[in-house]
């Protein structure tokens, strides 16, 4: 049997994934935990075989991170990445970590054995892309890998400034980014956009995802 330990702060969501192993004749529970911050001590307390790890859990730990500390001292241990949160840098923070497979929770809950079997048996699962999100006038996948960068800057309160310097691009690029995201969105302000791009899960604090 394939022991597994499920980390999510949300009760019903991990009431749910719990349900999803039990049924199921090839897994084992592993008492679950709200914070990835407990996470090492669990497999250092317990055998554990594959991991359930959300990115934003209790006490403000980072799965995405835990992920990482975990794949360096426990490097048998699979880990899927299960979230609800579309955050468009995940995908890259997860694959950056050594993290095994990714999966959303918008997804049946019943996919998420699939993903299990095939991580298990060797495969590294993700999906091809973020969830497209509406932003103002358009879908996020219009929005460029340069933008993102940008707006994720933005989202942090950075000035035009301090955002060319930290990208090493000029004001002028990171003026005329701001400017084309905003004619494809139909914000009228730089504010906007950061509170829409924020407040519908694009992105998402940058303290937090760093």
């Amino acid at each position: 049997m394939t022991r597994v330990l499920i980390v999510d702060d949300d009760p019903m969501a991990r009431q749910l994934l719990e349900i999803c192993v039990r049924q199921s004749d090839r897994y084992e529970l592993v008492p679950s935990v709200e914070s990835a911050a407990f996470t090492e001590f669990c497999c250092r307390t317990n055998q554990v075989d594959l991991i359930l790890m959300d990115v934003c859990t209790a006490s403000n730990a980072d799965g995405i991170e835990a992920s990482e500390k975990i794949r360096k001292n426990f490097p048998d241990i699979k880990i899927i990445i299960v979230t609800g949160q579309p955050e468009c840098s995940f995908i890259d923070r997860a694959r950056n970590a050594g993290v095994n497979s990714f999966w959303y929770k918008s997804s049946p809950v019943e996919n998420v054995l699939e993903i299990m079997d095939r991580t298990m048996a060797g495969e590294c699962v993700y999906p091809d892309t973020t969830p497209s999100l509406q932003l103002g006038n358009i879908s996020s996948i219009a929005l460029t890998s340069r933008e993102l960068e940008v707006l994720r800057e933005v989202v942090a309160g950075e000035s035009d400034a301090d955002i060319a310097e930290k990208l090493h691009i000029s004001l002028r690029t990171v003026k005329g980014h701001i400017q084309s995201m905003r004619n494809k969105t139909g914000f009228k302000n730089r504010t906007e956009l950061a509170v829409r791009a924020r407040d519908c899960g694009l992105i998402i604090n940058n303290k937090t995802t760093e």
